[in-house]
Parts: structure tokens; C-alpha cells; sequence
């Protein structure tokens, strides 16, 4: 009898002694991340936060390698370094989860859609879980969504009608083949080109207008290179933090839940002060010199013709049917909604 109790506490004192080394012994994961952000800006601070938060997650956390300001390159090339195990997370602008697979096109390819950002919160939840059921198939996780408000042209001279535009030579994301051809096909002459090349290009003359969200041209200093501004909502620049399913499923379950929640903080403060600072740049610009071109009625109609024309090209194209008839019927009842409440 006294043997066995004393081979169980020896037992007791050698399992101590293992689950004290386990723990002391644990190293934490190290994942990278990229993005296109620039170091400092709204997304790059809830970036930063996260980081914190998930190093000190319960079961030992997780050690996050941000690199910032397109460090890591444009996003078709971040997509191809997940692929290749090179990456394990980034913060994808649309172009860029597009790569990953089209069907994201179907929220943002089909340009003043949209009427308000109102209209994209009411709808995007309506429509993200199925978009992340066909990333995950590709072999990516979605941590969160987010957008950085609307996409506005800059140009190097004035930009007011759509003949304007089929005028200038414009850039277009790099990997969007068939989005490029869509555009010759309406007149229009884009460039593909990585984001990083847009202000060497615009000083080349190789581009000349340039579709980007207000803030992205602040930070990046495009508006110094292309001064005027069209103030016409585009579309929403769309974007979500993903993450390599194989390096996300090497992380304990407790803590990856702990790891989503802070993503999902990061993703709703990205989007509210995104916006925000969307309409601060502006500002910021003007007083700097950029010039401003006001959108009336008459003008508002005739880039709507121009993309209400291109729709049918881009749907089951560039973006799924399925996913664009399901946006076009989640936006008219949202109005029909809003409209019957204000009566």
C-alpha cells in the first residue's frame, strides 16, 4: 500500500514538474502580416492594437509581424506569397481578395450601385458569410470586413464628364484582365498596374487619373501629382483581414477564438475612423491646393448611364451572377424598406 502511494506521488510530482516545463517551454507562433496601409494611418494603429491583443491571448498567445506601407508588395502579389506559405495573413483591399476568388467582385466591380454606405452596411452581412464560405474552400480564413468609404478620381486635369475620363489613361489593379477589358470596351484606357507604381507612373505620364479613396491619396501624396478630384461616390473600396487556414488551424481553439474577437474590434474601429478620415483628407487636401469638382444632378446621370452600361459585362464575368443579383435584390429592398418608414 505504501508503495503504490508513494509511486503515485512520485507520479504526481513528475507530472508537475512536465506541465511546468510545457508551459515554460511554449513558444508562441509567429504569423506576418502585410498591408497596404501606410505606417501610422487608422489601419495601420488597429493593426497595431491587435498585435498587442493577440500576444497577450490566453494558451501563450500569438506573435504578429506587421509589415506595413506595401512592404510586402501590392496585393496580388501578398495573395500569391500566402499561396506559396511565404505570407500567413494580409489586409486585402477587393482587387486583392479577388485573386482569392472572384465573388467579392460582386459588392464593388459594379460602380454606383450603391447610394450610400448605409446601403453597404445592410447589405454586407447579408452577404459575407457566403463569401467566406468560398474563401475558406480557396484555403483562407476572414477575420473581418472592412472598407475604406468611397473611391473618388484624381486626376492631372480636370475630370468632370465620363468623356473626360475615356480621355486619360487610368489606372486599374494589376491581375484584373478582365476587368481591363470590360473598361476598353466602354472607351475607357486603363493600365494594370500594382499600387506601388501609381505615383512613379503618374510622374511619367504612363497614368494620369487614378481611382482611390481620399485618405490613400493624402497619405500616399497622389494629390500633389494628380490636384484635381471628381466628388462623385464611385464605390466603396472593400477590404478583409485574411488569414492562411493552414497557419490559423496551428493555433489552439481557445485562443483562436480570443484572436477573432480581437480582429473583429480592429476591423469595426478600421472602418468607422476610416471613413471618417476619408472626409478629413479632403479637407486636408484642399487646403493644400487640390481642386475640388462638384457632381450636380445632370452630371451624376451621365456617369450612372456609363456604369449602369457596363453592368452586363461584368456580371457573370468579373464578378458571379449569383452574387451580383443577390446584391441588386438585398439594395432594393433595403430601399423599399427605408423608403416605407420615412412615409
Amino acid at each position: 500500500m505504501q508503495t503504490n502511494r508513494y509511486k503515485s506521488a512520485k507520479l504526481a510530482v513528475l507530472a508537475t514538474l512536465l506541465a511546468g516545463w510545457t508551459v515554460s517551454n511554449y513558444a508562441a507562433p509567429t504569423l506576418t502580416l502585410g498591408t497596404l496601409a501606410p505606417e501610422g494611418t487608422t489601419y495601420h494603429r488597429s493593426l497595431m492594437e491587435m498585435r498587442e491583443k493577440w500576444r497577450k491571448a490566453p494558451g501563450g498567445g500569438v506573435n504578429l509581424r506587421v509589415f506595413a506601407g506595401g512592404k510586402m508588395g501590392g496585393d496580388a502579389k501578398m495573395v500569391s506569397q500566402m499561396r506559396l506559405g511565404a505570407l500567413d495573413a494580409a489586409l486585402l483591399t477587393s482587387a486583392g481578395l479577388q485573386q482569392i476568388d472572384n465573388s467579392v467582385a460582386g459588392l464593388q466591380s459594379f460602380p454606383l450601385m450603391l447610394h450610400s454606405l448605409e446601403e453597404l452596411d445592410a447589405i454586407g452581412p447579408k452577404i459575407q458569410p457566403r463569401l467566406e464560405e468560398k474563401m475558406a474552400a480557396q484555403g483562407f480564413v476572414v477575420l473581418f470586413w472592412t472598407d475604406t468609404g468611397w473611391i473618388r478620381f484624381f486626376s492631372k486635369k480636370p475630370l468632370v464628364h465620363p468623356n473626360d475620363l475615356k480621355q486619360m489613361k487610368v489606372f486599374t489593379w494589376a491581375g484584373e484582365a478582365e476587368y481591363v477589358e470590360i473598361w476598353k470596351a466602354g472607351g475607357f484606357q486603363p493600365v494594370a498596374l500594382e499600387t506601388a507604381d501609381i505615383v512613379p507612373m503618374l510622374d511619367t505620364g504612363l497614368i494620369n487619373a487614378v481611382p482611390m479613396p481620399p485618405f490613400v491619396a493624402l497619405a500616399s501624396q497622389v494629390y500633389n501629382r494628380a490636384p484635381h478630384m471628381l466628388e462623385l461616390n464611385w464605390a466603396p473600396l472593400l477590404g478583409a483581414l485574411v488569414v492562411r487556414k493552414a497557419a490559423w488551424d496551428k493555433i489552439p481553439p481557445d485562443t483562436r477564438t480570443e484572436l477573432i474577437k480581437a480582429a473583429k474590434e480592429a476591423g469595426l474601429q478600421n472602418r468607422e475612423h476610416g471613413r471618417a478620415e476619408g472626409d478629413k483628407a479632403v479637407e486636408a487636401m484642399k487646403a493644400k491646393g487640390l481642386i475640388v469638382h462638384k457632381v450636380t444632378p445632370e452630371i451624376e446621370a451621365e456617369w450612372r448611364a456609363t456604369a449602369e452600361a457596363l453592368y452586363p459585362r461584368v456580371r457573370g464575368r468579373v464578378a458571379p451572377a449569383e452574387i451580383f443579383d443577390e446584391a441588386q435584390r438585398l439594395v432594393k429592398e433595403y430601399r423599399a424598406s427605408s423608403n416605407a418608414a420615412k412615409r
